[in-house]
């Protein structure tokens, strides 16, 4: 019997959280002897060669970020109509709207609509989910705050949603202390180093960071920040630092292939963020057994239990932040090591990599049972895919 096809369509594939996930899903289930065929609407720019090298078939709908070619829904339907996928699973807002329209043309037997975030850009684009909701057969989240957000407003039908959150390999973050030292003397990091991981965008609330951090080093001036990502507010984030006299102790790595390694030598990981889905960086700062003080939005409350793996502190509240992790730093080093211990059971026991691909695996063998019919009759029968 031929395996089953399953086609991944992602606004892009560049370095990020949501992407990193795709990847590792897409090459768990090629592992598992799904037919995985993905598309990415922009051109790859990260993650190409591990994803051949497990004989995936990656294909570009030759987009530019912030053009809408329409060209892209012909050119979608031309390889959906070649592949014959059984199920199509789409990543973020662009693919997501890309598929549903896309199922005007070809028949695609189950779709599959997945945010990355409790908030994606504005009333448009909420209206255009609640306008092409009908199109697809499932949509989910991957934090709870963000499945309740767009069932409240009525962006997804609450019948057919569900929260299913990003998974992390535990295995490959295992806490390993001298690496971690060895990496501290290559980095020339001395005292106590926070790391900060994330692309430098509005949603990760950076300056944030960057008051708390300047507010609580008056204090510890011990402390050391390093923040690993790219983006476009790069260099209005390093005069903030220049700014608040901090930039001597605040390091900008940019977009790193090391952040793994970089995990093993850090005394405490941060994240400042205004909203979020299920960030990949703070699933695998806890997987590395590192204590963590974020704030309570998207699935931070989901990863991190407060006062038992770190600390949870509201948004936007540079104060707030920097007390936290004063409190963070002024723990006996054994009482940070429990935190981080329990940390990562956290992970291990709730976002384990393979339980998560395990329940995509039933969702889709459940969707590919019970989509006899078009998409058309069941919404005109009012029947709906309840995983």
């Amino acid at each position: 019997m031929p395996p089953p096809r399953l086609a991944v369509l992602t606004t892009g594939l560049a370095r990020g959280g949501a992407e990193a996930q795709v990847t590792l899903l897409a090459k768990t289930l090629s592992r598992r002897g799904w037919d995985v065929r993905l598309y990415s609407m922009l051109p790859p720019t990260a993650f190409m060669e591990e994803l051949l090298e497990c004989g995936i078939q990656v294909e570009s709908l030759s987009m530019r970020r912030g053009f809408a070619d329409p060209r892209a829904i012909y050119r979608l339907v031309r390889r959906l109509r070649s592949f014959k996928p059984h199920v199509m699973h789409c990543h973020m807002i662009h693919a997501n709207l890309l598929g549903r329209v896309s199922r005007l043309f070809v028949r695609i037997p189950g779709l599959i609509c997945t945010a990355h975030s409790v908030w994606e850009g504005g009333k448009w684009r909420d209206w255009a989910y609640r306008l092409t909701d009908p199109l697809c057969d499932l949509t989910t989240n991957v934090s709870k705050t963000g499945l309740s957000r767009y069932v409240e407003a009525k962006l997804a039908d609450g019948a057919k949603a569900v929260w299913v959150p990003n998974g992390v390999d535990a295995s490959c973050y295992s806490p390993d202390k001298s690496a971690g030292l060895r990496i501290r003397a290559r980095m020339d990091w001395e005292g106590f180093v926070w790391l900060a991981v994330g692309n430098l965008r509005v949603p990760k609330d950076y300056p944030n960071l960057l008051r708390a951090f300047a507010w609580m080093s008056a204090r510890a001036p011990q402390a050391r920040l390093a923040i690993v990502g790219s983006g476009p507010l790069r260099a209005s984030l390093e005069s903030l630092a220049g700014e608040l006299g901090i930039g001597v102790k605040v390091r900008f790595l940019g977009a790193r292939e090391d952040v793994r390694e970089l995990l093993q030598a850090v005394d405490g990981f941060v994240m400042s963020s205004a909203w979020e889905g299920t960030p990949m960086a703070l699933l695998e700062a806890c997987a590395c057994g590192v204590p963590v003080v974020a704030t309570r939005v998207g699935g931070n409350p989901d990863v991190v239990e407060d006062g038992v793996s770190g600390y949870l502190i509201d948004p936007r509240n540079s104060e707030a932040l920097g007390e936290a992790m004063l409190k963070l730093m002024a723990l006996p080093e054994s009482e940070r090591a429990v935190m981080g211990v329990a940390a990562r059971r956290r992970v291990e026991s709730a976002f384990g990599h393979e339980r998560i691909v395990d329940k995509w695996e039933n969702i889709y063998e459940q969707m590919m049972q019970t989509t006899s019919q078009s998409v058309v009759s069941r919404v005109l029968a009012g029947s709906r895919f309840r995983p």
